[in-house]
């Protein structure tokens, strides 16, 4: 990456859709962000759909390209793939494998090998049984009651796009409730990863309806798309 190089942000996107929706020029606006024309030019090219530059399409569309790119596991030489494999044929855990590695000096994240087990498994591969619990999220329940608040058809948070971890973007969720001890009532949350704007509804008590019905109501008048929310470690896209 060359020297100085720095990628444009969703703030800057925001002054770029401003200031070229007032009628200022590409030179105009480079000037007042600080930045090459030849920047803005590019940034505005890109990311135009429709003929129409808006700063948080065009900030989706240069999330969803990072993610592609990361999604490409450049990292994972097939020297590395080897290491990986047989590491976690002797029941490494990612986290473990991942360690290792940066005490190596090689830096390669515990996500990035998680993503590789599963890229194996969609092609028939066998490398997710050999993950702590095969891949399955551990019940530490011993009673009677197993399984009780399991979420049918749950998507699990490491399967969420990357772009989310990155906070790039606006429309990518956390919702939570907050119950009080003494009424038993309940206050439904959700906030945005990115820009930290913050609903929050009261509920009389937290059932799995009211708290979907305060969530969709809350967020029914947003002026931008919700791409995901993530309850607790369930992503909901």
């Amino acid at each position: 990456m060359p020297k100085g190089f720095h990628h444009v942000t969703q703030d800057i996107r925001s002054q770029i859709y401003t200031l070229k929706s007032i009628g200022f020029s590409l030179q105009h606006i480079a000037k007042q962000l600080g930045k090459n024309v030849s920047t803005i030019s590019r940034e505005i090219t890109r990311n135009t759909t429709h003929g129409k530059y808006l700063y948080y399409q065009a900030d989706d569309l240069a999330c969803q390209r990072r993610s592609q790119a990361s999604s490409a596991l450049k990292k994972l030489t097939p020297a590395l793939i080897a290491q990986i494999k047989s590491r976690l044929l002797e029941d490494w855990s990612p986290e473990q494998i991942s360690g290792r590695f940066k005490r190596e000096g090689c830096l390669i994240s515990h996500e990035s090998i998680y993503r590789y087990v599963w890229a194996d498994k969609r092609q028939g591969g066998k490398l997710y049984e050999h993950l702590r619990h095969h891949g399955k999220k551990y019940n530490k329940r011993s009673s009677g009651k197993t399984g009780r608040g399991c979420i049918s058809n749950r998507i699990d948070i490491t399967a969420r796009p990357a772009c989310v971890e990155e906070k790039l973007r606006i429309g990518d969720w956390e919702a939570d409730t907050i119950i009080s001890a003494v009424s038993k009532t309940a206050l439904v949350t959700v906030v945005d990863r990115c820009s930290k704007i913050t609903l929050i509804k009261k509920i009389g008590k937290k059932t799995a309806e009211n708290t979907c019905k305060a969530i969709i109501e809350k967020m029914a008048s947003l002026p931008h798309p919700v791409h995901t929310i993530t309850y607790d470690n369930v992503l909901r896209s």
